[in-house]
């Protein structure tokens, strides 16, 4: 597991003082903040986050060492990390999504059906896209306690039921 989670993304400047259009991924997205000094990818920056007002699509909020608009719009499509310590645990039906990156799908007969390639979530829940070497494109499983009755992340893999026609036989 991952020692860093992504918490949020910056969608641009706000304004012209060097505010940012923040995104939130966390249960509560004010909460961002809280889990400061956010870090860049690769670890090059961090940031502490001041959150000023809710906008369109998040919120307004000032990083620390961005002072112009142009440093703002640099930035623009940067993820933002937190330590998983810092963050809250999770009751034992949740998981972060970089958790789930890179497990093993299997169906309920035990027979491989991928890897976890990323989990989206397009407003009604998120989906798994599974990758695998039996798969022509990749496939998008419902992550429902029905669809996927089993995580087990200390192994490294998810028992899926899959809807009926998803996968190939």
């Amino acid at each position: 597991m991952t020692d860093l989670i992504c918490v949020g993304a910056i969608a641009g400047a706000y304004g012209v003082r060097g505010e940012v259009r923040l995104k939130s991924f966390t249960a509560d997205p004010q909460a961002i903040a809280d889990y400061a000094p956010l870090t860049t990818a690769d670890g090059s920056r961090d940031f502490t986050v001041a959150i000023l007002r809710p906008v369109k699509g998040g919120f307004a909020a000032r990083l620390s060492g961005i002072t112009t608009k142009e440093e703002a719009d640099a930035l623009r499509g940067t993820e933002l990390y937190a330590p998983r310590d810092k963050l809250p645990s999770l009751p034992d039906d949740e998981f972060y999504h970089a958790d789930l990156i890179g497990l093993v799908v299997f169906d309920t007969g035990g027979a491989e059906l991928g890897r976890v390639k990323s989990v989206q979530n397009h407003g009604a829940g998120d989906l798994l896209e599974i990758t695998g070497p039996g798969l022509k494109d990749s496939v998008l499983l419902p992550f429902t306690r029905e669809a996927v009755p089993t995580v087990d992340l200390g192994a490294g893999r998810i028992v899926a039921d899959p809807p009926e026609g998803l996968f190939p036989d």
